[in-house]
């Protein structure tokens, strides 16, 4: 049993986790070479598929899935609707009320101040700092709950992906009423289905149409293009083909982009409609550009909003989008470094199932090089799957966000704050550098001295020792067994006891998926 005493100072954590990664570096590549080809156990599978398809194991988690095996364990994530949430989690959702509220309530309960336009200039800045103040500390909170708290793990893992993947900056001003929303009805209730519905939820959501400027689009010389809805902007159209569908190598040109954009001219947010309750997405035919097109080689029959959709349909069942988001696929969940042949099967699967996302995932998992020793503990985590997988591994309840998306703005990667339309990296490259490695070690260290402000709820007082004690090592290794390897453990536990639940979330083995 460890003592309950605070830890040490932060830099001698960080010191100790350093001297750490140094002496592992060298046994962790004789352990690759030696074992390269070897089958993983029982328990490596179990936490392979807790890394991969989850953020992390949880106190027993390991044992849970050990015992179900786990093949039932990917079919139950496959079909996150039929695991129950739990009800402290749901009543936790329920108490954010800006969660619950529809992208129409959030635009009237808010009042986005640039479209009350006979407000003081004092009101504007009050409804501003309102939404500012109270909005995306309920965003942040509601992801974190259920990348934290929810057993549906592979269902926030897949939401996150898709979410990045068609990113929004909630820092661009309207952005910041509708992410919320933009995340709870355009990209979770599809993470796992149709990526084509998926496209289309996407397409037709404010937050998208309000982030790459659609909305402003009006075809060239149309009636309704007046005043600040003058002009076609290809910015939407544009990334809709590099970044959501077919990728920059994806075989478009700029005709395409310019055809695309007058195709979608006229989808636009009816801020009048929203005023009134009803659905912000519009298609004003003054503003489209209805002359003959050829979209990607294929010539479009003038049907004004059904050019949209029949744009999206080209797009989401064309080859190299199956391509891109397969490799996509791979990168996230295999390696860094995507197997063809593993691309190529996973694309043929999207391909023949009409882009069923649930069908693509589950070739991937059945996979041999899902299996791989070689891409097992390999995956270098990002922030934000090291910062959720600590809490998940300590057993941390998220009863404050702000510091959890003030931890990971200092690790440069905040919470719907990537300003531009790619999204995050998850690369290796992209992540790791030695001021990466310290900031890590600092936040382990500080959520392992069991006082870290994550835990109690926004100005409540710090507890006292014996109300949060530290955290326990031999729990965390319990908890992530063969994560830590036993050269580690064994360094480990040659460090002073109250460095040691600190050096564990600080080791380079934790810092691996």
């Amino acid at each position: 049993m460890l003592p309950s005493h605070p830890a040490l100072p932060s830099c001698r954590t960080a010191l100790l986790a350093l001297a750490l990664l140094a002496g592992l570096m060298g046994q962790a590549r004789a352990a690759t070479s030696a074992g390269a080809s070897a089958p993983l156990s029982e328990q490596e599978r179990a936490l392979h598929v807790l890394n991969r398809l989850a953020y992390g194991p949880r106190p027993g988690d390991l044992e849970q899935v050990e015992r179900m095996g786990v093949k039932r364990y990917i079919d139950e994530q496959l079909h996150p609707e039929r695991i129950p949430l739990p009800e402290d989690l749901q009543a936790s959702l329920a108490a954010l009320p800006a969660l619950q509220m529809t992208s129409m309530q959030v635009f009237n309960e808010y009042g986005p101040p640039s479209f009350k336009r006979d407000a003081s200039k004092e009101e504007q800045q009050a409804a501003r700092q309102r939404a500012s103040r109270e909005l995306p500390p309920q965003f942040h909170m509601a992801r974190l709950l259920q990348a934290t708290q929810s057993p549906r793990q592979l269902e926030e893992v897949m939401t996150e992906f898709w979410a990045n993947h068609f990113n929004v900056f909630e820092g661009k001003e309207w952005v910041l009423y509708w992410v919320g929303d933009y995340e709870k009805s355009a990209i979770r209730p599809y993470a796992l289905g149709n990526f084509r519905d998926l496209l289309g939820a996407v397409a037709h959501h404010p937050a998208m149409l309000y982030y790459l400027d659609n909305w402003l689009s009006s075809g060239t010389g149309t009636p309704g293009a007046r005043g600040r809805f003058k002009g076609l902007n290809e910015n939407y159209a544009r990334e809709l083909m590099e970044l959501h569908t077919l990728g920059v190598d994806g075989g478009y040109q700029q005709a395409d982009v310019i055809t695309l954009a007058r195709i979608l001219s006229g989808w636009t947010i009816d801020v009048d409609a929203m005023k009134a309750g009803a659905s912000p997405f519009r298609f004003v035919a003054q503003r489209h550009d209805d002359g003959p097109k050829v979209f990607l080689g294929k010539p479009l029959q003038a049907s004004g909003y059904q050019e949209g959709e029949a744009a999206l349909d080209i797009l989401a069942s064309h080859p190299s989008t199956a391509r891109f988001i397969s490799t996509q696929l791979v990168e996230y969940f295999v390696s860094d470094q995507p197997d063809p042949a593993l691309v190529n099967k996973l694309a043929q699967k999207f391909l023949a199932s009409h882009g069923d996302i649930r069908a693509v995932l589950q070739t991937l998992f059945d996979s041999p090089q899902f299996w791989a020793r070689s891409n097992y503990q390999t995956q270098f985590k990002t922030p934000y799957q090291f910062v959720v997988s600590a809490l998940r591994a300590g057993d941390i309840p998220v009863r404050n966000s702000k510091p959890v998306n003030g931890e990971l703005g200092q690790f440069g990667m905040p919470l719907y704050g990537w300003l531009t339309p790619e999204g995050y990296k998850y690369s290796q490259a992209a992540w790791l550098n030695p001021g990466a490695l310290l900031r890590r070690i600092n936040f382990a260290g500080s959520l392992a001295g069991g006082k870290s402000p994550i835990a109690r709820a926004e100005g409540a007082p710090a507890p006292s020792n014996a109300e949060a004690p530290p955290l326990d090592a031999q729990q965390l290794l319990r908890t992530l067994g063969p994560a830590i390897t036993p050269q580690a453990a064994a360094q480990i536990d040659a460090a002073p006891a109250n460095q040691r639940a600190g050096l564990i979330l600080g080791s380079p083995d934790f810092m691996k998926r």
